[in-house]
C-alpha cells in the first residue's frame, strides 16, 4: 500500500497541471449532471415493515380522494381577547381569510369551514381549518408559499391572531452562519498549526473541491435514487470534515519529509506513502460505519449513509492525489516558518532542533507524564468518562413536534394556542384504521374498537368511524388527552393496538394505528431497537480492518472500547442538558424533552469514523517508530513528537465546526451539534491522547503481538512505510559505492 501510494504521489507531484485538469474535468461533469436534474430531493421518508407505514399505505389505496402525500396545514384563527370569533362581525373576517386561502394556490384541494365543521372551542374563542392540497409538500412553488402567508395577514389585519403549522408552510432556508463561522475557526486553526497562509489555504481548498464533486454526484443521483434532501447536508458536513483532516495529515507529514532533508517531489511521495496509506484506512472505516447505518433498515438512513460514505471516498481520493499535486504548485511556501531552515547536505528535523536546545514539544511532554503514570492517567480519564455517561441510562428517544420549535414560530404560535383551547393531545391526533374483506365485518368491528377506545383513560375524544365507499375500512379519529411526544400518548398508541389485536381475533378485521403522533413512536421504538446491531456490526467490522492495518489485536480491540466510552460520555452530556435542563440557558433551550430518535445512531456513526481518523493517524506513527527499532515506550514519545500536534489541531477544527451548531435556533440541531462536539473532545482528548498511550505503556510488546496463524494469514498492507524506509536506507548505503565507482571512472 505504502509503495503504491508513493508512486501515486511522485507521479501527482510531477504532473501537477495533469492532475488538476482531471479534477476540473469530473467537477464540471458532476456539475452538470447536476443542473440536469429536473425534480427535487424529499424530505418525506418512509418505514418500511412498521405498523403505522402499513396503514398509511393502505389508506392511500382506500382512500385516493383524501391524497395522504399531498401538502397540508393547519390554519388556527383567534379572536381579540374579551371577544367571540363566532361573533358576526369576526365570523365574517374568518370567513374573508378562508376565502383567500382557497384561491392562494391551484393546488388546494378543500379548505374546511370551522363553523359547519364543528372546529370552534368551547369558549367560543378559538378556531381552526385544515387545508389539504393535491399535491406533495415537495411541489409547492415559492408564489403558493407566498400568497398562503399573505392570506394569514388578511385575517391579522383584521384583528384576528392566525397562525399555521403543516407541511404546507415554506421550508425553514435555515442559516449557513455555522458553517461559515466553523469554516473561518478551522482557518484559524490550520494558520496556527501549519504557520503560513498556503499550508493552511491548501486543506481548505482542496476540502472544498472534494466536497463540490461529492455534493453535485448526490445531487445528480437525488432523483434516480428518490435521496432524502438530508442526505446532501450529512454528506456536505462529513466531506469538509474528512476532507480537512486528511489533508492536514499529509500536508504535515511533507513538511516532516522536507525538514528531513528530502528534495519536495521525493518528500510528496514519502508523504503520501506513509500518512496517504493511514488516510486511505481511515477513510475505510469512516465508509464502513456510514454504510453500516443500512442495518436500520430505513431508507432515508441507508441513503445518507451511502450519500456521505461517496463524500469521505471523494475525500481520500482528492487527498491522495491532489493534495500532492497542489503542493507541486507551492512546494516551498507551504512548508511556512520552515523554509531555509534545512538543506539536503546538513538535514536537521525541527524536533531533533528542539531536543539540541534541551526543549520538547507540547506532545512530548504530555507523553512524557502519561509514561511516568500510566496507570493513574488511565484511570482517572476512565472514571471521568463513566461519570460523564451515567446520566445516558435515562436517554428518552423521540421525534421533535411543533412544541419544540422556537417560540417565535407559527408553528409553535399555532401549536401552543390548539393546546390551550382544544388540549394537549389535540395536536397528536391519532388514526386508527380498520379494514376487513366483508363491508358487515368492518362496521361491526370499527364500532367495537370505537366503543373500547372511547373507555380508555387518556382518550379526549373517539369520533366515530368514517367509511370508504366501498364501506370495508374505516377510519377513527381518536385525540389524546397527553401531548404527543409524551410517555402517556406512547403507552395509549401500544394500547389501542392491543385493543386491535383483540377486536382482530374476535371479528377477523384488521385494526392498524398510524398518524404523525404513530410514525414518531414507530421511528424511535425502530432505532432504539436498532442501535446496539448497528454499534455490533460497525465496531466489528472496523475491528477486522484495524487489524490489517496494526497487525495485531489489542490495539484494535482498546480503540473500539475507547469509541464506546467517549460516545456514551457525548449521550450523557446531551441528556443532563436537554433531557433535564442542566445549563438549558447557556446553550439557549426553551423547552427540555426526548432526544431526536436519528441522533444517537446519527452520532454513533458520525463519531466512529472521525474518532478512528485519529486513532489511525496518531497510532499508525507510534507504530512506525517499533517497527523501524524503537522500544514501545520510546516509540509512544517518537508519535506524540510527530502526530499529537496535528491530531490536535484536527480535533479542535470539528469541535469548532460542531459546536457552531449549538447556536441554531431547532433544539434537534442544538442536540446533535452539542452531541457531535463533546464526543469528538472527549475520544481526541481522552481516549486517544489519553487512555491509549497509556495502555500501549502498560502492555509493552504485547500492545503489537499478533499469532502466528494469523500473521502468516494476513496481507502485509504496510500502512507504516517500512519498505519505503527500507528503500531510502539502501539508497543511502549505495550513494558512497556509487560516488567512489564515479571518481574511479
Amino acid at each position: 500500500m505504502a509503495t503504491f501510494l508513493y508512486r501515486i504521489g511522485r507521479a501527482a507531484f510531477q504532473r501537477r497541471w495533469l492532475v488538476l485538469l482531471l479534477w476540473a474535468v469530473i467537477l464540471g461533469a458532476a456539475g452538470a449532471a447536476a443542473s440536469n436534474i429536473s425534480g427535487s430531493a424529499t424530505s418525506s421518508f418512509t418505514l418500511p415493515g412498521t405498523e403505522a407505514q402499513r396503514a398509511n399505505d393502505l389508506l392511500s389505496e382506500k382512500f385516493p380522494a383524501a391524497n395522504v402525500d399531498g401538502a397540508t396545514a393547519r390554519v388556527v384563527l383567534r379572536s381579540p381577547e374579551g371577544a367571540k370569533i363566532i361573533s358576526g362581525g369576526h365570523r365574517a373576517d374568518v370567513a374573508v381569510t378562508l376565502k383567500d386561502l382557497r384561491s392562494s394556490s391551484p393546488g388546494i384541494a378543500s379548505v374546511g369551514d370551522p363553523f359547519t365543521d364543528g372546529t370552534v372551542s368551547n369558549d367560543g374563542t378559538t378556531a381552526y381549518t385544515q387545508v389539504t392540497y393535491k399535491v406533495a409538500a415537495t411541489d409547492l412553488t415559492d408564489r403558493d408559499h407566498e400568497r398562503f402567508a399573505k392570506a394569514l395577514e388578511v385575517g391579522r389585519d383584521a384583528g384576528l391572531t392566525v397562525e399555521a403549522s403543516g407541511s404546507a408552510l415554506a421550508p425553514d432556508e435555515g442559516s449557513h452562519s455555522a458553517e461559515t463561522i466553523g469554516f473561518a475557526l478551522a482557518a484559524v486553526i490550520l494558520f496556527l498549526t501549519l504557520g503560513s497562509l498556503v499550508a493552511a489555504g491548501l486543506p481548505l481548498l482542496t476540502a472544498l473541491a472534494g466536497v463540490a464533486v461529492s455534493t453535485a454526484t448526490i445531487t445528480a443521483l437525488s432523483a434516480a435514487f428518490d435521496l432524502n434532501s438530508s442526505t446532501t447536508v450529512l454528506a456536505s458536513m462529513l466531506g469538509i470534515a474528512v476532507g480537512i483532516d486528511y489533508a492536514l495529515f499529509i500536508v504535515s507529514r511533507y513538511r516532516a519529509e522536507r525538514a528531513a532533508g528530502h528534495d519536495p517531489r521525493e518528500a510528496a511521495a514519502r508523504a503520501n506513502g506513509t500518512a496517504g496509506s493511514a488516510v486511505v484506512f481511515a477513510g475505510v472505516t469512516v465508509m464502513i460505519a456510514l454504510v453500516g447505518l443500512a442495518v436500520v433498515d430505513l431508507p432515508v438512513l441507508t441513503a445518507m449513509g451511502a450519500g456521505a460514505a461517496v463524500a469521505v471516498a471523494v475525500a481520500v481520493l482528492v487527498a491522495i492525489t491532489l493534495v500532492p499535486a497542489m503542493l507541486g504548485f507551492a512546494p516551498e511556501r507551504s512548508r511556512g516558518r520552515a523554509r531555509g531552515r534545512v538543506t539536503a547536505g546538513h538535514a536537521r528535523t525541527e524536533a531533533s532542533e528542539r531536543r539540541r536546545r534541551g526543549k520538547a514539544s507540547l506532545g512530548e511532554r504530555w507523553a512524557a507524564l502519561i509514561l511516568r503514570r500510566p496507570v493513574a492517567m488511565m484511570v482517572a480519564s476512565v472514571a471521568a468518562l463513566v461519570v460523564i455517561a451515567l446520566p445516558a441510562s435515562k436517554l428518552e428517544l423521540g421525534l421533535p413536534d411543533d412544541g419544540s420549535q422556537p417560540t417565535s414560530t407559527t408553528q409553535r404560535k399555532a401549536y401552543d394556542m390548539l393546546s390551550q383551547s382544544f388540549g394537549a393531545g389535540f395536536n397528536g391526533p391519532l388514526s386508527v384504521i380498520v379494514t376487513a374483506q366483508e363491508p358487515a365485518i368492518a362496521r361491526e368491528a370499527a364500532a367495537d374498537l370505537q366503543s373500547a377506545i372511547g373507555k380508555l383513560d387518556d382518550v379526549a375524544s373517539a369520533a366515530p368511524p368514517v367509511f370508504n365507499p366501498q364501506g370495508d375500512t374505516a377510519i377513527i379519529t381518536v385525540v389524546p388527552k397527553s401531548a404527543p411526544s409524551s410517555d402517556a400518548t406512547k403507552n395509549l398508541v401500544h394500547g389501542i393496538r392491543d385493543l386491535a389485536s383483540d377486536t382482530g381475533r374476535t371479528t377477523r378485521a384488521q385494526g392498524m394505528v398510524t398518524g404523525t403522533t404513530a410514525l414518531n413512536i414507530d421511528i424511535s421504538d425502530k432505532f432504539s431497537a436498532a442501535l446496539a446491531p448497528y454499534l455490533m456490526v460497525v465496531v466489528g467490522l472496523a475491528v477486522l480492518v484495524l487489524i490489517l492495518v496494526f497487525r495485531s489485536i489489542v490495539v484494535p480491540l482498546k480503540a473500539a472500547l475507547g469509541f464506546l466510552l467517549s460516545v456514551l460520555a457525548s449521550f450523557g452530556a446531551v441528556v443532563a442538558v436537554f433531557q433535564w435542563g442542566w445549563l438549558k440557558d447557556l446553550f439557549g433551550i426553551e423547552q427540555t424533552g426526548p432526544i431526536m430518535s436519528l441522533m444517537p445512531i446519527l452520532s454513533v456513526g458520525i463519531v466512529f469514523g472521525l474518532a478512528m481518523d485519529y486513532q489511525v493517524f496518531l497510532v499508525t506513527r507510534i507504530r512506525e517508530a517499533y517497527v523501524q527499532g524503537a522500544d514501545p515506550r520510546q516509540a509512544i514519545t517518537t508519535g506524540f513528537r510527530h502526530s499529537s500536534r496535528v491530531v490536535t489541531a484536527a480535533a479542535l477544527i470539528m469541535i469548532s465546526v460542531f459546536a457552531g451548531f449549538i447556536g441554531a435556533n431547532e433544539a434537534v440541531i442544538k442536540a446533535l451539534g452539542l452531541g457531535l462536539a463533546t464526543a469528538v473532545a472527549f475520544d481526541a482528548f481522552l481516549v486517544r491522547m489519553t487512555i491509549v498511550p497509556a495502555a500501549l505503556a502498560l502492555l509493552g510488546h504485547r500492545a503489537w503481538s499478533l499469532p502466528a496463524w494469523m500473521d502468516r494469514l494476513l496481507p502485509n498492507i504496510d500502512i507504516e512505510g517500512e519498505k519505503l524506509s527500507r528503500r531510502a536506507a539502501v539508497a543511502q548505503q549505495e550513494a558512497p559505492a556509487v560516488s567512489e565507482f564515479s571518481k574511479q571512472h
